[in-house]
C-alpha cells in the first residue's frame, strides 16, 4: 500500500511541475513576455496543459487510486493520506470525461483571446476581440457538456472554483444579497455627495508601491517566496508554496487603485505562502475554493486595510511618502475619501457597498450566454443597460464598459461569483477569529498582525484544499454560508459614515 502511495505522489509532483511550469508561463505573458512571443507562447502552453492531462488520466493513476482506497479509508478523512487521495480522485474523475485535446485547444484559445484583448481594450474595439470571447464562452458549453445531467450549464464550471455550488443556490443567495444591499445602496447614494479631490491628485507611482510593499510585508507577505510585478490586470500566482508572485497596476492620479490591489492580491499570496508544505507536488497545495481565497483577498484589503484602526496607525506613515498631497488632509477626511460610496464603472474600483451589484451583473449576463439568452454580440449594450439601471451610471464606451475585466478574455467564465462569495464568507471567518482573539482590533491599531495572520494559518491556510467551503465554515463558524455577518459588517461601518437609518 505504502509503494502505491509513493508511486501516486511521484505522479503528482510530475503533474505539479507541469502545472507550475504553465503557470509561470502565463505569468511572463502578462508581465514580462514581448508582444512577439504570444502565437508561438499560446502553443507553448497548449502543449504542456494536454502532456499534463494525458498524464493525469493514464488509467494506471485510475488503478493506484483503487489500490489506494483502503489506506484512504483506514488513515481517515482529514489526515493527509486521506485528502491527497480523496482531491486525486475528484479531480481525476473529472478530467477523465474531458479529452486532452480539449484541453490544448482551450488553453490555446485563452492565450490568444488574452493577447486581442491586451490591444482591444485600451483601443476601446470590442469588435476585435468578440470572435475571440465567442470562442471562450463556446469552449465554456463545450467543456459543460462533457458532465451531462447538469440544471445549468454554468453548474460544471462553477464547480471548478466552488466545489459542489451550482448556480441555483447563487441565484438564491444573491436574492437575498440584493434585497439586504440594494437599501442601503439607494440610502447613500441619495445623500448630498462629498467630493474628495486629494484622491485625483498626482501620487508619484515608485512611493505607490513602496509604501504597498512595505504594508503587505507586515501583514505578513514573505518576499523571500514572493515577488510584486506589474500587469494589466492585477493577479496572484503561485507555482509552489516557495514561490508565489503577486502583481498591481499604478494610476498616479488615483493612488487607492494600486495600494488596495496590493493589499488585496497580498491576501491571496499569503494564502499559497501559508499552506502546509506537506501539500506540496499534490492537490491538496493552495485555497480550498476560489471564493475562500477571494475571502481572505478581501479581507486585508477592505476589513483591515480600509478600517479606522489601520488608518490611525498607518496614516502617518502615508503622509511622510506623499506629504505635499496630503499635507491637510485630516486622518477623518482621508478615511471617508477612501471609503467613499459612489457610482463607478469599474468593479475593481468599486466601493464596499456597491462592488457585489457589479459581481451579480457578469453572473447574470454568464448565466443568459451559456442559456442562448443573450448572443456574445449583445454584450456591450446588454452592459451599459445594467449598469445604468443596477448602479446608476452609463458607460460612454466599451473600454469601462464590457471590455474592463480581463476574465472573458482569458478563458475564465464562472468566476466572478467567487468575489462575493469571498465577502460574505471574510465577514464570517473574521467574526470567528475576533470571537476568539477581541484584541486583534487593537493591536491592527498599533501595527501588529501576527495574532490575526496566525489564526488563518492555522485555521484556514494550513489546510490547503484538505476541506471543502462548507466544511471550513462549519469547522470555523459552526454555521454554513450566510450573508448575516457580512450585511452587519456594511450596515454598521458605513452606518456610521454616512447616517444610515
Amino acid at each position: 500500500m505504502q509503494e502505491a502511495y509513493k508511486e501516486l505522489k511521484f505522479r503528482l509532483a510530475e503533474l505539479s511541475h507541469i502545472g507550475a511550469a504553465t503557470s509561470l508561463m502565463g505569468w511572463d505573458q502578462q508581465v514580462n513576455m514581448p508582444p512577439g512571443g504570444a502565437e508561438v507562447r499560446g502553443k507553448q502552453m497548449a502543449t504542456l496543459a494536454k502532456i499534463g492531462h494525458e498524464k493525469f488520466i493514464d488509467k494506471k493513476v485510475g488503478e493506484l487510486l483503487e489500490q489506494l482506497k483502503p489506506m484512504e479509508e483506514e488513515k481517515g478523512y482529514e489526515s493527509v493520506e486521506g485528502s491527497v487521495i480523496r482531491l486525486t480522485r475528484r479531480n481525476y474523475n473529472k478530467a477523465v470525461k474531458v479529452p486532452p485535446e480539449f484541453t490544448a485547444r482551450a488553453q490555446k484559445a485563452e492565450s490568444e483571446s488574452f493577447d486581442v484583448w491586451i490591444k482591444a481594450r485600451p483601443a476601446n474595439d470590442f469588435k476585435r476581440v468578440q470572435p475571440y470571447l465567442q470562442t471562450n464562452f463556446d469552449l465554456s458549453k463545450e467543456y459543460a457538456d462533457f458532465f451531462p445531467g447538469y440544471e445549468h450549464p454554468l453548474d460544471p464550471l462553477i464547480d471548478g472554483y466552488e466545489y459542489g455550488m451550482k448556480a441555483a443556490k447563487i441565484r438564491e443567495i444573491f436574492s437575498e444579497l440584493r434585497k439586504e444591499l440594494v437599501p442601503v445602496v439607494e440610502s447613500i447614494l441619495s445623500q448630498e455627495p462629498e467630493y474628495f479631490s486629494f484622491m485625483k491628485k498626482i501620487f508619484p507611482g515608485d512611493q505607490q508601491i513602496a509604501f504597498g510593499e512595505s504594508i503587505i510585508k507586515e501583514f505578513g507577505y514573505d518576499f523571500n517566496r514572493g515577488r510584486q510585478d506589474m500587469a494589466p490586470h492585477p493577479f496572484t500566482q503561485g507555482t509552489s508554496i516557495g514561490d508565489v508572485r503577486i502583481t498591481t497596476r499604478v494610476h498616479e492620479d488615483n493612488f487607492s487603485s494600486a495600494m488596495f490591489s496590493t493589499f488585496h492580491e497580498g491576501g491571496h499570496a499569503m494564502y499559497e505562502q501559508g499552506c502546509d508544505t506537506v501539500f506540496e507536488g499534490t492537490p491538496v497545495r493552495g485555497g480550498t475554493s476560489l471564493g475562500v481565497h477571494e475571502s481572505q483577498s478581501r479581507l486585508w484589503e477592505n476589513v483591515i486595510g480600509r478600517s479606522m484602526p489601520f488608518w490611525k496607525h498607518n496614516y502617518p506613515r502615508l503622509k511622510q511618502h506623499f506629504p505635499e498631497q496630503l499635507a491637510d488632509i485630516s486622518l477623518d477626511k482621508f478615511y471617508r475619501g477612501i471609503n467613499r460610496v459612489e457610482r463607478s464603472l469599474i468593479r475593481v474600483e468599486a466601493d464596499e457597498v456597491t462592488y457585489n451589484l457589479h459581481v451579480m451583473m457578469r453572473f447574470a449576463f454568464e448565466c443568459d450566454v451559456l442559456d442562448g439568452k443573450l448572443a456574445v454580440e449583445e454584450l456591450p449594450e446588454a452592459w451599459k443597460d445594467r449598469m445604468e439601471s443596477d448602479i446608476g451610471i452609463r458607460p460612454a464606451d466599451d473600454k469601462d464598459g464590457v471590455l474592463q475585466d480581463i476574465h472573458w478574455y482569458s478563458g475564465i467564465i464562472g468566476y466572478f461569483q467567487c468575489y462575493t462569495l469571498g465577502n460574505i464568507m471574510c465577514s464570517q471567518f473574521y467574526d470567528a477569529a475576533l470571537k476568539a482573539h477581541p484584541e486583534i482590533t487593537d493591536e491592527i491599531g498599533q501595527g501588529k498582525y501576527d495574532t490575526l495572520h496566525n489564526w488563518l494559518k492555522e485555521k484556514i491556510y494550513q489546510h490547503g484544499h484538505r476541506y471543502t467551503a462548507n466544511e471550513l465554515l462549519k469547522n470555523i463558524t459552526g454555521d454554513e454560508l450566510t450573508i448575516k455577518p457580512y450585511m452587519n459588517y456594511i450596515k454598521t461601518k458605513y452606518g456610521e459614515l454616512y447616517d444610515l437609518l
